[in-house]
């Protein structure tokens, strides 16, 4: 059998060690650490209990409550060791974080929209102030939407694979928002006043190509429109981006999917249609194409061309923004370069 009082000098021995080995404690996470190496079941506290079945039946019961006044000391301790821990990571916040209000304030620089988020926002909103509302289609689409229901043959050379980016045989990543004309005109029957912006795909890089670009397509059909409707739109288009005295001019064209088509030009806004470097001494700038929504576009969305009509532009935003703000490589756009985008701020 063990002596009780040796036993009563272990007690004394651990609560010795506690208070030692609060000596070079730093932080709570140390205090945490060592108040388990002494409290947990497996810790030295609880490893004295070890030592009850070596003494008498009669010592059990003092023994015992010894060891359980250690621990309760030991809890008490670590609590009070704790919060001064506590305190003191206060304290040293407190000062790491003092503020000298007489040095110099520190200049943040104001960020503002890109160029063609800008230019994008622009354009919805003028186009919203008459009566367009929002459509955003899939930037993957099927063969159907992108080509064949916009009117456009097997053999046409958008199809070729040097142009589309194909993921099959029957999908691609789109390379126009046309698509989305047909989406909205096979769900909703006429009049329709629609706007979809988004971004498309083609293989072309160069100054002024990139193989993404964001494009913005409208479509209007309801009874009696005419080219007439469609350049009354763009001409308050054109004033609202590029300045009120700014005029449009459409040019014979040709695309599957309108017919008529036009190409639109706008008076240059560098010179005022005098002729500069700008735009080429012709006085005219080409900005967008468009037309009269083709018959067997109307008849493939199960719209009757003999009843509606319709019309259709579709304007590239990036060239927008690069006409307007006189940016003369489109890669300016993409290379994120602060000391270029932070100069256009027009918010």
């Amino acid at each position: 059998m063990a002596d009780l009082n040796q036993l009563l000098g272990k007690i004394a021995e651990v609560r010795d060690a506690i208070k030692s080995s609060a000596d070079g404690l730093q932080d709570r996470r140390a205090v945490y650490e060592t108040r388990k190496s002494f409290l947990e079941k497996s810790g030295r506290i609880g490893q004295l209990m070890k030592y009850m079945k070596e003494i008498e039946p009669a010592q059990k019961a003092d023994f015992g409550k010894k060891v359980n006044e250690l621990k309760s000391w030991a809890v008490d301790y670590f609590d009070s060791l704790d919060e001064r821990m506590k305190q003191k990571e206060l304290q040293s916040r407190y000062e790491s974080e003092k503020i000298d209000i007489t040095l110099p304030s520190t200049h943040r620089q104001v960020g503002c929209l890109h160029p063609v988020t800008q230019v994008r926002n622009q354009l919805i909103d003028v186009f919203s102030g008459m009566g367009f509302t929002i459509y955003e289609g899939s930037e993957i689409e099927n063969d159907y939407y992108n080509f064949t229901a916009l009117n456009t043959p097997k053999d046409h050379p958008a199809r070729d694979m040097q142009d589309t980016f194909y993921l099959s045989p029957e999908f691609l990543l789109r390379t126009q928002t046309s698509s989305g004309q047909i989406h909205v005109m096979e769900k909703q029957k006429p009049p329709i006043k629609i706007l979809s912006p988004g971004k498309v795909f083609r293989s072309d890089d160069d100054a002024t190509h990139s193989p993404m670009f964001s494009q913005m397509e409208g479509l209007v059909v309801d009874k009696g429109i005419t080219l007439g409707d469609l350049q009354g739109m763009l001409d308050v288009f054109v004033k609202k981006i590029y300045g009120d005295d700014t005029r449009t001019r459409l040019r014979p064209s040709y695309f599957p999917f309108t017919e008529p088509s036009v190409e639109v030009d706008v008076s240059c806004f560098e010179c005022g249609g005098k002729g500069c470097n700008f735009c080429k001494h012709t006085g005219w700038i080409e900005v967008l194409g468009a037309g009269i929504v083709n018959r067997k576009v109307l008849e493939n969305c199960g719209i009757d061309p003999d009843v509606y009509s319709g019309l259709a532009f579709g304007i590239g935003i990036e060239r927008t923004a690069m006409l307007k703000y006189g940016i003369n490589n489109i890669k300016q756009l993409f290379e994120s370069d602060i000391r270029v985008l932070s100069q256009i701020d027009d918010n």
